[in-house]
C-alpha cells in the first residue's frame, strides 16, 4: 500500500515538472496567415522564440495550402499575408 502510494506521487510529481517545462518553453504564441495559389489558410504556434513560432505558423499554414514538395517549398518561402503574436 505504502508502495503504491509513493507510486503514485512520484507520477503526479513528474507530470508535473514534465508539464511546466513544456509550457515553460513555450512563450511565443503566433497566428500567421499565409496566402498561395489565391487560397488563405491562418494557424497558431507557441515557440520559445517569436521567429520559431513565426516558423511553424507558417509552416502549418501551408501544409493545407500547398501540394506537392515544390509548392510546399514555395509558400513556405513567401512572406506571411499577416502575423500577430502575443
Amino acid at each position: 500500500m505504502k508502495g503504491s502510494l509513493l507510486t503514485i506521487v512520484s507520477l503526479v510529481v513528474l507530470a508535473g515538472v514534465l508539464g511546466w517545462m513544456t509550457l515553460g518553453a513555450q512563450q511565443v504564441e503566433c497566428e500567421v496567415c499565409m496566402e498561395f495559389n489565391g487560397r488563405r489558410n491562418c494557424a497558431t504556434a507557441a515557440a520559445a522564440t517569436k521567429a520559431e513560432a513565426v516558423r511553424s505558423g507558417r509552416s502549418t499554414a501551408c501544409g493545407l495550402l500547398a501540394s506537392g514538395v515544390r509548392d510546399g517549398f514555395a509558400c513556405d518561402a513567401a512572406e506571411p499575408a499577416s502575423t500577430t503574436c502575443r
